[in-house]
């Protein structure tokens, strides 16, 4: 990366190899979080990717040794479910890019990737995963609930008994693990995720586009049901006194005192 101010900067890098295209979440200060800017940035990036003519495959990293650290929780400042809808609304936009684009999309995960940063990978077609990367949701530890179609992404790779585990439990998966249960699909040493995520995007970029294309689509379907019910759920757990509590004991270093409400 370049001079920038790590406390400063947050960007979407491209760099260019051939016909594929490496996209890093560029967040240092925050982990690589998905905060709003960073989400508009990504979705310019796939577009132009997809309308440049020249790009056939995608790979998605992070900056500094971290996929993701999830949502940038210091930026939720939401007020009303009206306020939780237009978020749901603007993250799905880019839901859709990543999972019904033309595409195929290789994601290379070092350190977390934890909340938002799992959805992130699991709209990915493919997921090398270094050795020692750490997967787990965690959004209820927040008072909220997965979201970025994870509903759906998680249990269509691991099983409904395995996601449900995650999901209410927290539990983390190593690298080495998450291979084991079908949550990554390629583990490597640490250190090399992007270099044989490269070389996959690259096999990838020599096939035919249309049926990539179309095959992505085809995935893609049962996305849209869990789209529409957490688009209703979110929006109104964003309004609760658990997610205000989650959200001010996350960020002052506290254990929660959830209420239900």
């Amino acid at each position: 990366m370049d001079g920038m101010d790590p406390k400063t900067r947050m960007r979407i890098t491209e760099e260019r190899h051939g016909a594929v295209v490496v996209l890093t979440l560029d967040y240092p200060a925050r982990r690589n979080a998905l905060a709003v800017p960073l989400r508009v940035e990504l979705e310019q990036a796939l577009e132009r990717a997809s309308a440049d003519g020249q790009t056939r495959a995608l790979v998605l990293t992070g900056s500094e040794g971290v996929f993701s650290a999830g949502g940038d929780i210091s930026g939720m400042d939401i007020e009303s479910a009206y306020d939780g809808r237009e978020r749901m609304r603007r993250t799905h936009r880019l839901v859709r890019l990543l999972a019904r684009g033309n595409l195929p999309i290789v994601a290379a995960v070092e350190g977390w990737a934890v909340g938002a940063g799992l959805s992130l990978a699991l709209l990915c077609d493919h997921i090398v995963a270094a050795e020692d990367a750490r997967f787990m949701a965690g959004f209820h530890k927040i008072g909220l609930m997965s979201d970025m179609g994870m509903p759906a992404t998680l249990p269509a790779r691991i099983g409904v008994g395995r996601a449900r585990d995650m999901l209410l439990f927290h539990t983390q998966y190593l690298g080495t693990e998450a291979k084991s249960i079908g949550l990554v699909d390629h583990v490597v040493p640490k250190g090399k995720a992007l270099e044989v995520a490269l070389e996959r995007a690259q096999t990838l970029a020599q096939e035919a586009p249309l049926p990539i294309a179309f095959t992505k689509q085809w995935f893609a379907d049962d996305l849209e049901t869990a789209l529409a019910r957490e688009s209703d759920f979110q929006a109104t757990l964003f309004t609760t006194t658990d997610f205000r509590e989650g959200r001010e004991a996350f960020l002052n270093k506290r254990k929660p005192r959830f209420q239900g409400r």
